[in-house]
């Protein structure tokens, strides 16, 4: 009686716990279960003599199952976190990535950047944007499908980026949906001049998005429909904003790379110490980091370039214990007869087993095998972006930073900074990726020194 009235108060403590985590009725039972699940494949172990590697090996079979959905697993993830951090409160459960175990993705959405393009079934089958734009898109497809196909085969022809695909095919859409889903071979240059004046005098769009969907429009008529738009004449611009880089200083990186730990803490080191982009850091795979020469080979980057960056050596060592680890999580699928990993599918005819090499594999996958929405093949992907992105943001906020943090500001401090260390513009340039220097440029006027540095008066 004693024991049951002992078991019973625990589970009350618990509950208490996961009330003041915000969680509420029923869901809070759920907590429970799954605490309970846990329990149960340790049993006969006291919870006060478990260690780390018993909870992230319960959270790697649990990450096997197909039958668990995201927000059940992520669930499962955090029961257990309250579990240990807060009411059994072990020393080793705070040196756990939480965050990198709840950030897991199930499923890559159909569209997702990685894997979209490759789609087995027709572009025409699966709507391909946002849910506000959806109906339009399907509509579109509908009513004038074979020019839908030759749009998005004539991008794919052109070597375009799968999202400019995505955006173009979407306002050739909205295009013909402002006039009702005519078809555009039956318009021209005053429709499209119509069109142009209404983004920007009724919906009041950025400059960049006028642009974008006159960039549209220009491919739609010269490449697809191989008919001359002719001259537009002057239809009303929308104004060009001009915007300065969100850059931190030195200070404030290190407050913010302070406030982050473990597969995320990693990733936005890696990206403020080379200037990848965030998509670069995700789709990194480990025959890419190069530990011998000091240096990261940046694959397939923006405009379809590869380029070479250098690996800081103050993660280096790091680094390697991450990948060990990944590699140890890789042997561990492959026993299970899984450790499958997306490859382009050229590449996958062109090596049919690649897809098992450790090589292949992403240096930050995701902590659960998920369904390919293409072929239906149970695969390791990467991390979801998503993850990273609030992190950073949550823990700029922890670090006091007033500034509006992103991911990409990670790149633009990057470059900020190896410009006031005295390289020249040009090295810069090759080492993010610019094709213009131009675009380099850019923060040169965030240091304040186009040609020289200019003190303020007050402070002569």
């Amino acid at each position: 009686m004693v024991k049951i009235d002992k078991i019973e108060r625990f589970w009350d403590y618990f509950i208490d716990i996961v009330h003041k985590n915000r969680v509420k009725p029923p869901f809070d039972r759920w907590y429970v279960t799954r605490a309970e699940e846990y329990i149960a494949a340790y049993s006969g172990k006291r919870l006060q003599d478990h260690e780390r590697k018993d909870v992230e090996g319960w959270f790697s079979v649990l990450g096997r199952k197909n039958s668990l959905k995201d927000w059940q697993f992520r669930q499962a993830v955090h029961a257990i976190q309250i579990l240990f951090c807060d009411l059994v409160k072990t020393s080793w459960a705070n040196d756990i990535d939480w965050d990198h175990w709840k950030a897991a993705a199930k499923d890559l959405e159909p569209n997702h950047v990685t894997i979209g393009r490759e789609e087995v079934d027709s572009v025409l089958s699966k709507p391909i944007t946002s849910i506000a734009k959806r109906d339009v898109v399907v509509e579109m497809r509908e009513k004038h499908p074979e020019l839908v196909k030759k749009m998005v085969d004539s991008l794919r022809m052109g070597h375009y980026a799968y999202r400019t695909e995505q955006s173009y095919t979407t306002w050739v859409c909205r295009f013909a949906a402002y006039f009702d889903f005519a078809d555009p071979r039956q318009m021209g240059s005053s429709e499209v001049f119509t069109f142009l004046e209404y983004l920007a005098l009724n919906r009041k769009v950025a400059s960049s998005t006028q642009n974008q969907a006159l960039n549209a429009l220009v491919f739609l008529y010269d490449k697809v429909l191989e008919q001359t738009l002719g001259d537009l004449g002057p239809f009303a611009r929308a104004k060009r904003p001009h915007r300065l880089p969100v850059v931190l200083s030195r200070e404030e990186v290190q407050r913010l790379l302070a406030e982050m730990d473990g597969t995320f803490g990693l990733m936005a080191q890696l990206m403020y110490g080379t200037g990848m982009r965030l998509m670069e850091a995700v789709r990194l795979r480990v025959q890419d980091i190069d530990f011998d020469y000091g240096q990261v080979i940046v694959r397939n980057g923006k405009g379809q370039k590869d380029r070479v960056v250098p690996l800081p050596e103050k993660i280096s060592e790091e680094l390697k214990k991450h990948l060990q680890q990944v590699q140890n999580v890789h042997a561990e699928d492959i026993s299970h007869g899984l450790g499958q990993v997306y490859l382009p599918e050229a590449l996958q005819r062109k090596y049919p087993q690649a897809d098992q090499e450790w090589r292949w594999q992403y240096v930050f996958p995701s902590s659960r095998i998920s369904v390919d929405p293409r072929s239906g093949k149970k695969r390791r992907h990467h991390l979801h972006e998503n993850g990273l992105q609030k992190k950073i943001k949550s823990c700029a906020e922890k670090a006091g930073i007033v500034k509006r943090v992103n991911s990409h500001a990670l790149r633009h401090s990057f470059a900020t900074h190896v410009l006031e260390a005295g390289y020249d513009i040009r090295t810069v340039q090759e080492l993010l990726g610019h094709a213009d220097v131009s675009t380099t440029m850019i923060y040169t006027h965030v240091l304040n020194k186009p040609g020289m540095g200019v003190r303020s008066p007050l402070d002569y």
